[in-house]
């Protein structure tokens, strides 16, 4: 039955089923009243559709990254105390908050896209990057990233300086400090080599922005990862004028959109035979890209679809023969490469211990700011200790980083002496595997100290923890390289342990008498490792191998400790020194 109602009827039952709103409390908002003209009461929210509350969070502000930095600035007045090196560091760190910053979050905003055709059909293989990515470009270039390294202004300490400056620069470089070290480590290949491609290497270091070149490193295959002596299947086929073709698929290859690429192959004989094993390997460089602007004999196939890292254009590649240049001597290119891995886990490094330091920075920035339980998180005793800790962490890792590429240093200039070249050997798959692992634990636990805003993308906050995930896989997996820790005690017969050992011995006895209890414990630790390798050795060899993990984990940690404590003898050592140490 339909019911015929009036218009005053249907107003009267709106005010009975707003009463009954009211006294079931399903309003969710505070409710006021308000009378109408004929008698009756009603509710309506105390706050308008305008009006929210008074308190808003504040976000933590990036301030210039080499003032807030301490530990940098005095370890660079005791190691290099050059007036112009703190003058460039704080003029680039206020580009860096200025304008870097944002272009870095610009890039993460704004992925690269592949346009494999143009709108008639014609095959086009074009990687569409933003504008923010090719400025990040220009600005590597005038701020010399990579030419630093190369230019020696600084002698044995100038990979010290390119790499303080990376430190500040990478955090908010929207990952642009990947194709950088694959730059720099083709730049390093080419010098090693002799100089086989002078042009590219001049393009490769140069600070002009119009003729800087940045450079891929094309290795991974199908068959996956670090294994390139059984994995790789590129063929590569003599020309008569002496260049190369190259034919295979490279499964994973990151800053796709580079000018200039290494990677390896096998040259087939003349009845199409090739040479298996590392034997058979020779390293090539090309040009990516034609003077008509089409790739050199490239076909893309897609773009990765990666957990972070999502800024960078990483890509499956078919190379259909791509011109290149034999860069190596013919069954060379795996030796030939060593140099380029030395100086991208180096890098690799730098970019994990450039995350645990701006985690800390704006973690600290913001208890200066929150308020909750009736006081400041900074004035909260466990807030403080859990950065307290999270500092530490962040710097032990922040010196061994720079203690390598200071060996690095030293060893470029020829100066380095036989100790320095072993402990270089042995600390670079070491610091690069624990810092790897440790930016993940420090910048997720950074991540706590913003509550949920850590987890809110609009922050910019979780994509420094998806982005430090990769840093323990990219240039060997911490098993990869703990195993690369074996091989070269095996290889040097026991001397970069040797040369481990000694070093730390020495610097545990020239501190200072306030760090007796750390140098007590730090001497423990070291006499208990040694007890373990030399049983392990002398049982069964097989063991290391399988405390392999461990024991890289166990190196790292004697050897940041003691560098603590050898930066907190030095004589212009603050309180805050002794106190991490």
């Amino acid at each position: 039955m339909i019911l015929q109602v009036s218009v005053r009827g249907n107003l009267q039952a709106l005010r009975v089923f707003g009463r009954q709103l009211v006294r079931c409390g399903s309003s969710s908002a505070p409710l006021g009243r308000t009378e109408l003209d004929d008698g009756a009461v009603t509710a309506h929210p105390l706050f308008s559709r305008s009006t929210i509350g008074s308190f808003f969070q504040e976000q933590p502000l990036l301030r210039n990254p080499f003032t807030q930095d301490a530990l940098l600035q005095g370890y660079l007045r005791r190691h290099l105390p050059v007036q112009e090196v703190e003058a460039e560091l704080r003029v680039f760190g206020e580009r860096v908050v200025r304008e870097i910053d944002a272009l870095g979050r610009e890039c993460e905003q704004n992925p690269p896209r592949l346009q494999q055709y143009e709108a008639w059909g014609r095959r086009t293989d074009r990687i569409v990057t933003c504008p923010a990515w090719t400025r990040m470009k220009h600005i590597s270039a005038q701020e010399g990233m990579v030419a630093a390294g190369y230019e020696r202004r600084f002698g044995e300490w100038s990979r010290v300086y390119q790499m303080s400056k990376l430190y500040l620069y990478a955090p908010s470089a929207g990952l642009y400090s990947c194709p950088l070290a694959m730059t720099d480590g083709a730049a390093k290949v080419i010098e090693s080599l002799g100089m086989p491609a002078r042009e590219a290497f001049e393009r490769l270091t140069s600070r002009d922005e119009k003729r800087f070149w940045t450079s891929g490193q094309w290795m991974t295959e199908r068959r996956g990862g670090s294994d390139v002596a059984s994995g790789t299947e590129t063929v590569a086929w003599r020309q008569e004028d002496g260049q190369f073709r190259l034919h295979g698929f490279k499964w994973f290859t990151s800053a796709t959109d580079a000018d200039f690429t290494l990677t390896l192959a096998r040259i087939a004989d003349s009845n199409g035979h090739t040479i298996p094993g590392s034997r058979g390997l020779s390293l090539f460089c090309a040009e990516v890209w034609g003077s008509d602007g089409r790739t050199n004999g490239i076909e893309i196939q897609r773009l990765k679809d990666k957990l972070g890292t999502r800024q960078m254009p990483t890509a499956e590649l078919l190379l259909d023969g791509m011109q290149a240049q034999l860069l190596s001597e013919e069954g060379r290119g795996v030796a030939s490469i060593a140099n380029m891995l030395t100086l991208t886990r180096i890098h690799n490094t730098v970019s994990a211990v450039a995350a645990m330091r701006r985690i800390v920075q704006l973690s600290r920035e913001y208890s200066t700011k929150r308020s909750v339980f009736g006081k400041l998180l900074k004035d909260h005793p466990l807030h403080i200790q859990t950065l307290t800790r999270l500092e530490v962490e962040t710097r032990a890792a922040f010196l061994m980083m720079m203690e390598v590429c200071r060996l690095l240093g030293r060893e470029e200039t020829g100066v380095a002496s036989e100790r320095e070249t072993h402990l270089l050997r042995l600390l670079t798959p070491v610091v690069k595997l624990y810092t790897g692992k440790q930016a993940v634990a420090v910048v997720s636990e950074g991540l706590e100290c913003f509550g949920g805003q850590g987890y809110i993308e609009d922050t910019g906050l979780p994509a420094m923890l998806r982005d430090a995930q990769v840093l323990s896989i990219w240039e060997g997996t911490t098993n990869v390289l703990s195993l690369d820790v074996l091989r070269s005690v095996s290889k040097s017969s026991g001397l970069v342990l040797q040369a481990f050992f000694s070093d730390v011995e020495e610097r545990l006895r020239s501190a200072g008498p306030a760090l007796v209890p750390a140098v007590e414990s730090l001497s423990s630790s070291l006499s208990a490792l040694a007890k373990f390798i030399q049983k392990a050795a002398a049982q069964n060899p097989a063991i290391l191998e399988l405390a392999a993990r461990d024991l890289a984990y166990s190196l790292a940690r004697v050897y940041m400790g003691v560098l603590l404590v050898d930066h907190a003898s030095w004589e212009g050592a603050s309180d805050t020194d002794v106190y991490a140490a």
